[in-house]
């Protein structure tokens, strides 16, 4: 991850309830998302995505809180120190905004992140804590999808390979064909060399004769 991300807690930050879930395993799971909390890293059904530390910062705040309101001074707070001079309005609405683009949520329609008016933003989904990588019922729904886009390329490379049995078949019988033509124009064409051959006398009699007689 970017150097810009920070550890989920500060050495000196007070341990709470909240705290416990996220600190209670090692990845964080909800919907196709996992995070591995010792390596600081989101993946999407296995690919990583790029997320800018106050970025990941807004994420794990909202997955502390699953359901509550996680204020915009809440935000300010954990993103920029006291001292810091930003315009914190539109820097928490930008960095909102950027989780959902790495999420493919919507403000419109939000599937993990509504926004709440004048007031701040709240996680749709309950996150789970687990020690493994990755939940049982996303391993087999991803190992479903994957069978079925497996089954799926086969049936349609079974198709080419019988649309290209059929092409090639095309092909062979095009080339005998055109083989047994040129056999047969080969032969008759030997034949009558050969009869030239033989009989070239009564050939150029008889077409004497038939001038003659014109």
């Amino acid at each position: 991850m970017s150097p810009e991300v920070i550890s989920m807690r500060e050495p000196d930050e007070p341990m709470t309830s909240e705290r416990v879930l996220l600190s209670s395993g090692r990845y964080v799971l909800f919907g196709p998302f996992r995070i591995d909390q010792q390596r600081q890293e989101v993946t999407r059904n296995g690919a990583r995505l790029k997320l800018q530390g106050k970025v990941y910062q807004v994420l794990l705040t909202l997955l502390e809180k699953p359901g509550d309101v996680v204020t915009r001074e809440e935000l300010r707070m954990r993103l920029w120190p006291a001292d810091t001079h930003v315009n914190y309005d539109a820097n928490v609405n930008t960095t909102v905004n950027k989780l959902r683009q790495a999420l493919g949520d919507s403000s419109d329609k939000p599937l993990y992140i509504e926004t709440i008016p004048r007031k701040g933003y709240c996680l749709l989904v309950q996150p789970e804590v687990s020690d493994k990588p990755a939940h049982p019922l996303f391993s087999q729904s991803e190992a479903s999808a994957d069978s079925a886009q497996e089954a799926s390329r086969r049936l349609v490379a079974f198709s080419f390979s019988k649309s290209d049995v059929w092409i090639v078949l095309g092909v062979i019988g095009l080339i005998l064909a055109g083989m047994l033509l040129g056999a047969g124009i080969t032969r008759l064409w030997i034949s009558h060399a050969a009869f030239l051959a033989h009989y070239p006398l009564a050939i150029f009699f008889s077409r004497a004769s038939a001038a003659a007689f014109f």
